[in-house]
């Protein structure tokens, strides 16, 4: 008997370990590779898989130290703490975890950094194109769907799902972009959205086609065509000596992203008792009066009960979203990022993000989207003048102040406080920034109606606000579309503001990217976009000049661009009537000068005393003398 009970024993004990041996495993590790001879020589590795955190790693690697492994509350983890020494060559290191009799090994690619310009930066010589990639043109069917993704539809006459635009249709019609006078493209995310259908709307379940739901990280979207095609687009647009910007979302992912349903630890999101939505008030960030639980709601609340909260005040969320964008900007050859959501963010973390990647790519720009109404809660999240407490050094952001005071110009009556007054006075008050030119201007996104709507399909002020755009101060960023007089308002859902490019998708009935394809008033307004944007291009003076406005009187506005070499005249007329402008009271600007060349037009103005400015209009003067 006891030999009987002897051999169960062996048995049980064999086939416990086997069983043991079978359950753990190695299944991720993100970053998914590094490089050597980055700046910062530390790394922080996270693997994952099955009782992945129940193994005792080592590292033996010449160059690279393994400095500490953390086990965390999920035995699913392990965050391996390294060091890369400048001298490391590139090569593929293994991670080696043992328990008891079971070793593991997972390689790990440490590649060179190949010669291709990163970080390059955008600045106010460039004009950014935002697209929305699955709405902007399919250049490949075949990547359109997948039966092992959690969304598996595609459907262009529904605009809730996915319609299958990808970046083969967007490099397909680069030269119709660089035509137009665009230097850089701004896409939403790429980023993996592998999700179910959400609950958007009361009437409606609706696809994560926006690409604000991230799942994976370290994938790019197979349906866009995943990282080779994306590694394909940003090598098109650099031989064109054009620039990628990508879109960060550090504040949220989707409730599919799979270490949200196999969570880190307690705090890998902000969690409370009950759904806790946002305030959406960036008030009580600044406000001195502000009591902690408002910013304390505005940060840690969820955007939508579908998309979890980042906790960013834990350091290894925070060395994951940090890592993540460096990784990014290395692999895609990134020039710049748009951040998405910036004032939910934890500030503190937001400020050591983005000084890790200005320290890596000293040229880089970074501009995040807070949704503001005046410029002392806009400068907030900017470098700045104000004595706030907290100094934010964010170059540059969405300049929301501007876009609203251009909304209120073309639509409010001229009066004391009104009309064009409004973007007199939000530019009246750019002290208030470490330096407005990093800010990135617009007359509408993709979460907004589309500027033709806003102002009632009006053709003549459409031409008014456009060259407030194009010449004005900051970086001008254009929604696709406008140029060929795209409109619509988010009613009753975003979906109205984010219709497919006409040319863009199998079975169009007409292309737009075309000239035979458009009207002759579309054909005019890409003209006139391309004017203006390409004179932009080619003029410093509008990159670099100063700006020096004049109050407004009569409905018109005046102010100049100029440098040491060219000076540049925008005089704009809001009203309803003909104005005679007497240019006195601009001397100045323009004492010595006795002509101008109309860069619309191209006519030659030789008396400058009387300018006549008709009902809504815009002139745009290069003075001679």
């Amino acid at each position: 008997m006891k030999s009987i009970i002897f051999t169960l024993l062996i048995f049980l004990s064999a086939y416990v370990s086997a069983a043991l041996a079978q359950s753990i495993q190695i299944q991720r590790v993100n970053p998914t590779n590094w490089w050597v001879g980055m700046k910062n020589p530390a790394l922080q590795l996270l693997v994952y898989g099955p009782n992945a955190g129940t193994l005792t790693y080592t590292i033996n690697y010449t160059g690279v130290k393994l400095l500490k492994t953390h086990t965390v509350d999920n035995p699913n983890y392990a965050f391996l703490d390294l060091t890369i020494a400048p001298t490391t060559k590139a090569g593929t290191m293994k991670i080696v975890g043992k328990r008891g009799s079971q070793t593991l090994t997972q390689p790990f690619d440490l590649k060179a950094r190949d010669k291709t310009p990163k970080g390059q930066g955008v600045t106010a010589a460039d004009f950014i194109y935002l697209i929305m990639p699955d709405r902007f043109a399919n250049g490949d069917p075949g990547n359109d769907k997948f039966p092992d993704m959690l969304d598996k539809e595609a459907d262009t006459k529904n605009p809730y799902l996915r319609h299958g635009g990808d970046f083969k249709g967007i490099i397909d019609r680069l030269d119709y972009l660089k035509d137009l006078g665009v230097t850089a493209l701004w896409l939403t995310p790429v980023l993996d959205n592998d999700e179910t259908l959400k609950k958007e709307g009361p009437d409606r379940n609706q696809a994560g086609y926006h690409g604000y739901h991230f799942t994976d990280h370290y994938k790019i979207d197979k349906r866009f065509g995943g990282s080779a095609g994306y590694i394909e687009l940003a090598a098109a647009l650099h031989a064109r000596g054009m620039k990628l910007v990508q879109d960060a979302v550090y504040n949220h992912i989707s409730d599919d992203h799979w270490f949200f349903k196999d969570k880190p630890m307690k705090d890998w999101v902000n969690e409370w008792p009950s759904y806790t939505g946002s305030t959406h008030k960036e008030q009580s960030l600044y406000d001195p009066h502000g009591a902690t639980a408002d910013k304390k709601t505005l940060l840690d609340g969820w955007f939508t009960p579908f998309l979890p909260d980042m906790n960013q005040r834990n350091p290894f969320v925070a060395n994951f979203l940090i890592q993540h964008a460096i990784w990014s900007t290395e692999l895609f050859s990134l020039d710049a990022w748009r951040i998405d959501t910036y004032k939910y963010n934890d500030m503190a973390f937001m400020n050591r993000c983005n000084q890790a990647l200005m320290d890596e790519y000293p040229k880089i720009h970074l501009f995040g989207e807070s949704v503001v109404n005046n410029p002392v809660g806009q400068s907030f999240f900017v470098k700045n003048t104000v004595g706030f407490p907290f100094k934010s050094n964010q170059p540059g952001a969405l300049d929301f102040v501007l876009y609203n005071a251009f909304n209120d110009a073309l639509n409010q009556k001229y009066d004391w406080d009104s009309g064009v007054n409004r973007i007199h006075q939000a530019l009246a008050q750019d002290d208030v920034y470490a330096d407005p030119n990093k800010l990135v201007t617009f007359l509408e996104n993709h979460d907004t109606d589309r500027y033709l709507s806003v102002i009632g399909d009006d053709y003549d002020k459409y031409k008014i606000g456009v060259t407030w755009l194009l010449t004005t101060r900051g970086i001008p960023h254009w929604y696709y579309g406008t140029e060929i007089l795209m409109n619509g308002t988010k009613n009753p859902s975003d979906a109205e503001v984010r219709k497919d490019f006409p040319g863009g998708f199998p079975g169009d009935r007409d292309n737009k990217f075309e000239t035979a394809g458009r009207t002759d008033k579309e054909n005019a307004a890409f003209q006139f976009v391309r004017k203006l944007a390409t004179y932009r291009r080619d003029n410093p003076v509008l990159h670099t000049g100063k700006l020096m406005q004049f109050l407004p009187q009569e409905s018109t506005y005046v102010y100049f661009r100029y440098d040491g070499s060219k000076t540049v005249m925008v005089a704009t007329n809001t009203g309803d009537k003909e104005i005679g402008l007497d240019t006195g009271r601009f001397s100045e600007r323009m004492t010595g000068f006795t002509s101008a060349r109309d860069v619309l037009t191209d006519a030659k103005l030789t008396d400058l005393k009387l300018i006549k400015l008709p009902a809504k209009t815009a002139l745009v003067l290069e003075l001679t003398k």
